[in-house]
């Protein structure tokens, strides 16, 4: 027998879109939300570069806008991209609002006076950052705020199985309906059944299809298979793009190498030590990810011995290579690599 809840709002998935959509609809809603494992382990947590956004006296929504464009290979709806881009520097405030602690510098206007850095397809310094443990804070940040937030209710390590659809209970209906979801708990091996008046789907991106991602465990896609079952339209699937660089470890497949180190000046080179994206875009080692992805794999197969490339961030300093990645430059020390050497 199945455990029933009743809720106003449910949100399945504890990502920045979850976390952030709980904190907005539980001001004046009851809200379940409901996490596969625990409520930090999702793919926003992994992210470590940054936001881009118009936060610096130089930078233009204009510039965004085309950079983006640029980026998107003519694919990206220039209104939408308006939209998201001008939206930016509010969501930012609102963030920081919500106590988001991002490293502080003089690159941004008076009234933001945080660090900006640069990443591939960008022309002006517009990343916002924590250090390079950006998800991770925006993620701690808005965990805080839900879990002191009486109108939300949170359930950790449970499993969305199926969304609850009206031609499964009440198939007289004129058309069908989402009416919740059933879960699976994975500490009490119980079974839910959640009715909600709105279930949200929140659930990320189905990286862990793949052999080889930065994606967590978590990203499997099922929230993606439970819309396209109860009827959602799926589009753009796609579009997949794997980040150009990884740490090649054999105990760390996983392990991003944020892009900002490129944004800092470290450049991509061959096995042999020559740099190469100047042979494939303007912006050499700044290109826009799904390019620098292309030109590392063909000079992987190019190569034909060495199954990797390198990324030479000497000439930051060790000084500055500890202050600005601390972590990655913690876990490339865990494998016996030194980024300063």
């Amino acid at each position: 027998m199945a455990h029933e809840i009743q809720t106003e709002h449910l949100i399945v998935g504890s990502g920045i879109a979850g976390l952030m959509l709980a904190h907005k609809l539980g001001q004046t809603n009851k809200v379940v939300i409901i996490a596969k494992e625990s409520l930090s382990e999702n793919n926003s947590s992994y992210a470590q570069g940054g936001i881009a956004s118009v936060l610096s006296p130089e930078d233009s929504f204009d510039k965004h806008i085309e950079d983006t464009l640029e980026a998107g290979a003519g694919l990206c709806h220039r209104d939408v991209v308006k939209t998201v881009v001008e939206a930016g520097p509010a969501a930012i405030r609102e963030l920081i609002n919500l106590g988001v602690d991002f490293t502080r510098g003089k690159s941004g206007t008076s009234d933001l006076p945080y660090h900006l850095t640069l990443e591939g397809g960008h022309s002006q310094r517009r990343i916002i950052h924590a250090d390079d443990l950006t998800g991770a804070e925006v993620v701690r940040a808005l965990i805080v705020s839900i879990r002191n937030n009486p109108n939300i209710t949170i359930f950790e390590n449970m499993f969305a199985i199926d969304l609850l659809t009206s031609d499964k209970v009440k198939p007289h209906f004129a058309r069908n309906l989402c009416l919740g979801a059933y879960a699976y708990h994975k500490t009490t091996k119980e079974i839910y059944e959640i009715r909600s008046l709105a279930t949200h789907l929140c659930t990320g991106g189905h990286g862990k299809v793949y052999l080889y991602t930065s994606n967590p465990d978590v990203a499997t896609g099922d929230g993606l298979a439970m819309g396209w079952r109860a009827g959602c339209r799926v589009a753009n699937l796609e579009f997949m793009q794997f980040h150009p660089t990884c740490l090649y470890s054999q105990k760390e497949k996983s392990f991003l190498i944020s892009e900002a180190v490129r944004g800092e000046g470290a450049v991509l080179k061959t096995a042999d030590g020559v740099p190469f994206m100047q042979n494939y875009h303007p912006l050499e080692s700044l290109a826009p990810r799904d390019i620098v992805a292309r030109a590392i794999d063909a000079e992987i197969k190019k190569n034909g011995v060495v199954p990797h490339v390198y990324l030479d961030a000497r000439s930051l300093g060790l000084e500055k290579i500890k202050t600005r990645f601390p972590n990655i430059y913690k876990v490339c020390l865990s494998q016996g690599i030194d980024m300063a050497k």
